[in-house]
């Protein structure tokens, strides 16, 4: 395939207005360059931040916008300077397609902090002055050090929603030293981000305790994730029974919630780690400085913790559970996705429904 032919007119879906409604829409992807590849996308995961730009919640929405950056697909061209991969491999693309490559945190593979920012894969402002359009299209051109191989046991459509939902809990546990047998975790929120972090925690070997305020996901935490332990976070008795009994906490609950009964949980030195995005964070001193605890935040991941993730999630057959749907249903998913009734992450199969 020539270059010429990447850049020609690409199929996706779009939303033009804060409505955020998404109809078919034709666009121009620029050409391969020296350090690029170009993927035929086969599937794209559905996350929040889908909803975020489509609908102008951070108003920086750049019209028209094509999410998705929860992107897998087949490597179909690659520029001269690209060896690490090749055509025919199967590829993954997450929340970045690019950043300033020489800060210290791109030169240790946590880009995702780049000190100039990362450019996003979708309502991001490109290398070349364009806007970044998603993976709800049929093609994507990305340069190559932002590509993941996908390991040949690990399906497509399961690959997917590791990208961001994966990764964002996966990273942090890992630098937080979480990956020790034996000890107890506490995930807040059994949603897209929760049920990976009760999945990562039974495969690390932790005691895992999800808290949630619907005790409908009670049977499914405890026979379908595997978790070792439920409490309905708004039982005060059942809050206060686990008191400083956990190692670690990871908060994925992005709707407001009070912090100050889940700090009372972590045992001495204990960690809480906060991937969610609540309008406030507030607890008192004392029950952070108490027991000398650690309160961290922390986005997506970066390139290294990326492919080792994949890595992982193949070796140990760790797969997010997922709805597999049409880009014509991408914007029921996406109200769905707001009321919470998916069990845990849409994915779309762009290959077999965008013609």
């Amino acid at each position: 395939m020539s270059s010429e032919t990447a850049s020609a007119n690409c199929i996706g879906w779009a939303a033009r207005d804060p409505s955020g409604v998404l109809s078919p829409f034709e666009f121009n992807r620029r050409a391969v360059g020296d350090d690029d590849i170009f993927i035929k996308i086969t599937h794209c995961g559905v996350c929040y931040a889908d909803v975020i730009w489509t609908r102008n919640l951070h108003k920086d929405s750049m019209y028209p916008v094509v999410p998705g950056h929860e992107i897998v697909g087949i490597v179909k061209e690659i520029g001269p300077n690209v060896h690490r991969l090749k055509v025919g491999d199967h590829v993954g693309v997450g929340t970045h397609v690019n950043s300033c490559l020489a800060c210290e945190y791109c030169n240790e593979g946590v880009e995702v902090c780049c000190v100039k920012r990362p450019i996003l894969t979708f309502n991001g402002v490109d290398a070349d002055g364009t806007v970044t359009k998603g993976g709800y299209s049929s093609s994507i051109v990305v340069r190559e050090r932002f590509c993941h191989k996908i390991p040949d046991n690990l399906p497509p459509h399961l690959a997917a929603p590791l990208l961001c939902a994966g990764v964002t809990v996966y990273s942090p546990m890992i630098r937080h030293n979480m990956k020790q047998p034996g000890k107890s975790l506490g995930v807040v929120g059994l949603g897209g981000l929760g049920h990976m972090a009760v999945l990562f925690g039974k495969a690390f070997g932790l005691k895992v305790t999800v808290f949630s305020t619907s005790i409908s996901k009670k049977d499914e935490a405890l026979n379908v994730l595997g978790a070792d332990n439920f409490v309905l976070s708004s039982d005060e008795q059942q809050m206060k029974g686990l008191s400083k009994s956990l190692d670690f906490i990871i908060d994925t609950a992005s709707g407001d919630h009070s912090f100050e009964p889940y700090m009372w949980l972590l045992k001495t030195f204990g960690v809480y780690v906060l991937v969610g995005f609540p309008t406030e964070i507030k607890f008192s001193p004392a029950s952070l400085s108490l027991g000398m605890k650690t309160f961290a935040g922390s986005i997506s991941g970066g390139t290294k913790s990326i492919q080792e993730m994949l890595e992982f999630c193949a070796a140990h057959k760790i797969y997010p559970k997922v709805e597999v749907v049409p880009i014509q249903y991408a914007n029921e998913a996406i109200e769905r996705l707001l009321k919470r009734d998916v069990k845990y992450r849409f994915v779309i199969d762009i290959e077999n429904s965008l013609k």
